[in-house]
């Protein structure tokens, strides 16, 4: 598989750490039927595999808007072994859109159709992929993160309705905590503010296109978002769950200086960690792996 390391664009000395010496950035996987590689990205160690959610798409079996889940498939050795990919059949996650580790599993935000609503649904990765839904009846859920004290934090917009997939809301667009029994030291939630683009489709380059920080402070033993500031600003695109932008998968540091980006034809809708360095890129109809250096980490994994 050929590598791109000029994919690796570097804007501040700290991104050399980064990157290591020799960074590559290889094409795994492809279909131009459907944009099978939007969302979730969820690698699972134990098996060396990575499900990804599908963008919205018109399947011909049913005549209506739908979404896929695929579970990819990774061998050892890549330079030997054709990469697989398994599409799941999950009648009980409609619309899955992201999607979090969650004990042998994955948690994911089922943004729901006209008829059925959306929740959080946990799914087992290996088959039959039983699933069960912790919580339901939320307009559309996008996003989702899992503190290590097993809070459970989502967001969940209007983008369904604006899209003609849910009907009209009765809740506003909210992040929640769910707790069902957050930087390093987990006291910072990042939440991006997609404004540029509406569910439409249409755009406006004189609406945000933000992350803000909040710090997580806690009161009467419960935690709270507080003390909103805006960390930084996408300069292509926007930030989509904070994990891709219009042109690449842009890096950040704690101050919100822009250190460095690995450029991607069409941009980056959504990346995981694997192991040892290993970056899982979502490009809608392709997924791309960056090898940065073997000493960075993932926060959620940490492998």
């Amino acid at each position: 598989m050929a590598s791109s390391p000029s994919a690796f664009k570097v804007y501040a000395e700290e991104c050399h750490s980064i990157f290591g010496n020799a960074p590559t950035l290889e094409l795994l996987i492809e279909n131009h039927e459907y944009p099978f590689a939007h969302e979730a990205g969820v690698y699972v160690a134990q098996d060396n595999t990575h499900f990804v959610t599908s963008n919205q798409f018109v399947d011909p079996s049913v005549g209506r808007r739908h979404i896929r889940i695929s579970k990819i498939c990774l061998p050892v050795d890549l330079a030997s072994k054709a990469v697989g990919c398994e599409e799941i059949d999950a009648p009980m996650v409609p619309m899955a859109n992201g999607g979090v580790n969650d004990r042998d599993g994955i948690l994911f935000c089922a943004q729901g159709t006209l008829s059925a609503p959306g929740g959080l649904v946990w799914m087992d990765a290996k088959p039959p992929y039983t699933c069960s839904s912790p919580i339901t009846s939320f307009h559309g859920l996008n996003d989702v993160v899992v503190h290590s004290d097993g809070g459970i934090w989502f967001t969940d917009p209007i983008y369904g309705f604006e899209q003609g997939i849910r009907p009209k809301p009765r809740l506003p667009s909210q992040v929640c905590r769910f707790d069902p029994d957050t930087g390093p030291d987990e006291e910072i939630v990042y939440i991006t503010d997609t404004d540029w683009i509406h569910g439409d489709g249409t755009t406006d380059d004189a609406r945000v296109s933000h992350i803000y920080a909040f710090d997580v402070a806690t009161y009467s033993g419960q935690p709270f978002l507080t003390s909103r500031r805006l960390f930084t600003m996408a300069d292509k695109g926007v930030p989509d769950g904070i994990n891709g932008c219009g042109d690449s998968v842009s890096i950040w540091s704690p101050g919100g200086v822009l250190l460095g980006k690995i450029l991607v034809d069409g941009g980056v809708a959504n990346f995981c960690f694997g192991v040892n360095g290993e970056l899982f890129l979502l490009n809608e109809n392709r997924i791309w792996r960056a090898q940065l250096s073997s000493g960075i980490k993932g926060d959620l994994l940490r492998i």
